[in-house]
């Protein structure tokens, strides 16, 4: 079905739960298949030998997947197979979040998962049992935020969450706090940004980031001061991007930045300069994309990158040039996904991937083809998750944490 520009914009990022529900029952022949939990295992607390036990995983490869359901306001949370890719729901999933969930971010520290509630203004903090892979509210969550937070990130070194605010016009600033998780706001926090800010991304090294504003179409750049979380704008910013950009993202490497522009359906991308966080325009860029591109997402050796298309329901998948930066859309691209997708997520070896369908409430799981990129549906696909799927966060147990990629 076509998706109109207003109502991409409307479901991608900042719908109201009202909308949300209404644009999935449209996008949907069926009823959304509800998140699923194993019978008897909801209110159960499971040792971490049982869960091993009952999903077939090695202690040493034990990977959790969260969804963010933008509809029915919780956290869908699974174990990953790590032999197959399927999803199996932990025991107590899905998780209550705030209104909205639209948005999840792991910190790297492993601890700690945040969410963007975008109908309730907040950001709901949880501790999360790398045993179990089950979800904790941590004290004093949520957080006020600002009007309609639509994305999340933590900074590398697990100090900061930053926040983009699409009502707001602004990016609100938390200091975590390393041993409960909760968040306090930085000084000078919020700080603004362009217009209608959609998505929000730390470069690796923790010294910059970066702001897809979707109503200016532009990124806004910022140095971040690693002492207090405070932002300051790169000299230049903002910088032009496409039509309507719906998500930033930054190469593993830290070399590169890339920009879904939803309206005119291709991808933006720039040098970083390594000194001032300064965005140079790549040659050939901007690359094309499928219709409606919701974001773009690196393997975690940054060697491929997919954008899930919303209005088409596919994704479309690049190889990456180490050297220029430069995109090739990979042999078969785009593949089949379902209705509206929003979201992707890859696991920590760059081994499985997984498309957000929001307007199917369910994700796509694929097989990652280490030689090429190309993706093959997995056996069981898709997993049910809430309503209006819209974000994964992936981590891997190490230790008594679940640390996200890279590894």
């Amino acid at each position: 079905m076509h998706i109109s520009v207003s109502s991409f914009r409307t479901i991608l990022r900042v719908a109201v739960v009202a909308t949300l529900a209404a644009l999935t029952a449209a996008c949907s022949n069926r009823a959304a298949p509800t998140a699923f939990v194993p019978s008897g295992q909801a209110n159960e607390r499971q040792s971490a030998e049982a869960i091993r036990n009952a999903y077939g995983a090695k202690s040493a490869d034990v990977e959790y997947a969260y969804v963010a359901n933008a509809g029915s306001s919780n956290i869908s949370a699974y174990s990953i197979d790590t032999s197959s890719g399927a999803l199996k729901p932990v025991a107590g999933s899905p998780f209550t979040a705030g209104s909205g969930a639209i948005a999840v971010a792991v910190d790297s520290s492993g601890k700690f998962a945040y969410v963007a509630d975008n109908s309730s203004t907040t950001v709901s903090g949880y501790a999360i049992d790398a045993d179990t892979g089950a979800l904790s509210v941590v004290k004093g969550s949520p957080f006020t935020a600002g009007s309609a937070p639509v994305a999340v990130a933590a900074d590398p070194k697990a100090n900061y969450v930053y926040v983009a605010n699409y009502g707001a016009g602004n990016v609100s600033a938390f200091s975590i706090d390393a041993t409960s998780g909760s968040l306090k706001p930085v000084k000078g926090s919020p700080f603004a940004s362009g217009t209608d800010p959609i998505a929000v991304a730390v470069d690796p090294a923790g010294k910059f980031l970066y702001v897809a504003d979707y109503g200016s179409g532009n990124v806004s750049a910022y140095t971040i001061d690693s002492a207090t979380g405070g932002l300051s704008a790169v000299s230049g910013s903002p910088f032009a991007a496409g039509s309507l950009p719906t998500g930033v993202q930054i190469d593993p490497n830290g070399k590169f930045a890339y920009v879904s522009n939803g309206g005119s359906n291709n991808v933006s991308a720039f040098k970083i300069s390594a000194a001032t966080g300064v965005l140079t325009p790549l040659a050939g860029s901007p690359f094309a994309s499928g219709q409606g591109p919701g974001g773009f997402f690196f393997t975690p050796s940054g060697k491929f990158a997919y954008t899930p298309n919303f209005s088409a329901g596919n994704v479309t998948a690049y190889s990456v040039n180490a050297t220029s930066g430069a995109l090739t859309q990979v042999a078969g691209s785009p593949f089949s996904a379902g209705s509206a997708a929003t979201g992707f997520a890859v696991d920590s070896i760059g081994k499985f991937g997984y498309a957000m369908n929001y307007g199917a409430a369910n994700v796509s799981a694929y097989k990652i083809n280490s030689s090429t990129g190309a993706l093959s549906s997995i056996k069981g696909s898709p997993f049910g998750t809430g309503s209006g799927p819209a974000w994964m966060a992936i981590c891997k147990r190490v230790k008594s944490v679940c640390k996200p990629p890279p590894l």
